[in-house]
């Protein structure tokens, strides 16, 4: 999952801001590594976002709580679609009522269950949603659909999903060169040991190396936290991509 950064700017302070430098991790780790776009709802479930970035800390705070709730009661992870469909049913909610304005972001949810394996859906402001082998939202989505229906394969790897990922991602963002100032990524993968279900959400020094590794850009750590600031995240100015390999 890549997802566009919106807030950037000389001036911003990367330690503080989310999915800074320090921010990321596997595993545990993730939960304290969520950044402006991308989120771990549960162990085994990533989010990401487009639309308006304080309309969705609520659905994603309703989501940790749901999931949680539901591990509380049955000792087990919640499974992906369940918990899409509880968010779902409360967006959904929101366009039914008077006084009531639906949340303005639409999300992609990239996770693993023991009851159908690894899974990507995506929902909309008004709570439908649909599940995909390879899908995007934000801004230039019709582009980044036509490139991924041309390359996508069933038989992916890890590593070539990754790679098909930013170089969709580096010919429909504004950019000229991807670096980990514009830029988040995350993936979900099993544990080579416990296939355990393992989110990793890359930090900024792993995904430049990343994009340095594809010929797609990258950020020198004297240059991280440069560039002309953009504003914040209203509207659908950025660009989500997910995969399900």
């Amino acid at each position: 999952m890549a997802a566009e950064k919106k807030v950037t700017g000389k001036l911003l302070d990367l330690s503080l801001a989310p999915g800074g430098e320090g921010m990321g991790g596997v595993g545990t780790e993730a939960w304290g590594g969520g950044g402006e776009k991308i989120f771990l709802l549960n162990n085994n479930i990533l989010a990401g976002l487009a639309g308006i970035t304080s309309d969705a800390n609520s659905l994603v705070n309703f989501a940790r709580n749901s999931a949680q709730r539901h591990l509380f009661t049955y000792d087990e992870d919640i499974p992906v679609e369940m918990l899409v469909q509880r968010l779902c049913d409360m967006k959904q909610g929101y366009t039914q009522f008077g006084g009531l304005r639906p949340f303005g972001v639409a999300l992609l949810y990239m996770g693993w269950d023991p009851l159908h394996g690894f899974q990507l859906y995506q929902s909309d402001p008004s709570g439908n949603y649909s599940g995909w082998k390879a899908t995007c939202i934000g801004s230039n989505h019709s582009a980044a659909t036509s490139l991924l229906k041309q390359d996508y394969k069933d038989d992916l790897s890890l590593e070539d999903a990754r790679q098909l990922c930013l170089k969709v991602m580096s010919k429909t963002m504004d950019s000229t060169k991807l670096g980990s100032e514009k830029l988040e990524f995350a993936t979900m993968t099993l544990h080579p040991t416990t296939r355990q279900p393992l989110a990793k959400i890359y930090r900024p020094s792993e995904l430049d190396e990343l994009l340095r590794k594809y010929e797609l850009g990258g950020t020198k750590d004297d240059q991280i936290g440069a560039g002309e600031g953009s504003g914040g995240g209203g509207g659908q100015e950025g660009g989500n991509i997910s995969l399900s390999t």
